[in-house]
């Protein structure tokens, strides 16, 4: 039986083969879960390509990125962030669309991260490299120390890890409303209390792929039907999204102190 993951895109159930089909030889393999994985990794890497060339041109006299094109760069955003939250929690209630509505999801949130990383490396050049680098390098020590069992995704770690998850969540949507009413809050800045939650943030996220990697594993060990390797790419996409924001918006605080 499955036990629960912090990430909302995967449940208890998600994985209940006996739900959507008896026929074994369309079942969820390993396989093709990471070959899935990766070509949605590569969707988003295509995509925001795309909006950051539009946003960037490189001066060679200067040797400096300049900004261009503001308008189609934010309509750019906004189409991939809104069009992505759609894409989403369509994915998410209609799971065995997921072999369309995610590799969309992936194409969209790529337009909205290509924006956003052009924006930083205008303010902080050469920071999306490493934002980059070390959300790949952090996925992969997971699954290394998930591999090797120094991380056990234990009832107890998954409770705390949920509960630490939905309170980040609740957080960050009292800090919206705050910030809406010009309330700018210490985690927001880059002092030591920002730098500590940013950190405690990206420590969160990076537990999350711990427990994706079970839910992946559960589902493959219990013959899930085929289309839930894209649900499962999906899920795995959304936390390294998470992921790689969180990394970005704690070494934007770091770079600023200097």
């Amino acid at each position: 039986m499955f036990e629960k993951s912090s990430n909302p895109i995967f449940s208890r159930t998600k994985f209940n083969s006996s739900a959507y089909t008896t026929d074994q030889s369309q079942v969820m393999t390993m396989n093709g879960t990471i070959n899935k994985t990766f070509a949605m990794l590569l969707m988003v890497i295509v995509s925001a390509s795309l909006t950051w060339k539009a946003s960037l041109v490189y001066n060679a006299d200067r040797h400096i990125f300049e900004l261009q094109n503001l308008g189609l760069v934010s309509g750019l955003m906004m189409l991939g962030l809104i069009g992505g939250l759609i894409a989403a929690f369509v994915t998410i209630f209609k799971k065995e669309w997921a072999g369309i509505t995610a590799p969309i999801y992936a194409i969209l949130e790529g337009l909205f991260l290509g924006g956003l990383s052009a924006f930083v490396e205008m303010r902080f050049p050469g920071l999306v490299i490493k934002a980059v680098m070390l959300t790949f390098g952090v996925f992969f020590l997971m699954l290394m120390a998930y591999r090797m069992q120094i991380i056990k995704p234990t009832q107890k770690l998954m409770m705390g890890i949920m509960i630490a998850t939905g309170a980040i969540a609740l957080f960050y949507f009292v800090q919206m409303i705050l910030n809406m009413f010009g309330v700018i809050l210490p985690t927001q800045g880059n002092g030591m209390i920002g730098i500590g939650f940013s950190v405690v943030v990206v420590a969160i996220a990076a537990l999350n792929l711990i427990l994706d990697f079970k839910m992946v594993e559960d589902g493959v060990a219990q013959g899930a039907p085929k289309f839930m390797e894209w649900y499962a790419s999906f899920g795995l996409l959304v936390t390294l999204v998470w992921l790689y924001i969180e990394i970005l918006n704690l070494l934007m605080k770091l770079q600023s102190r200097n």
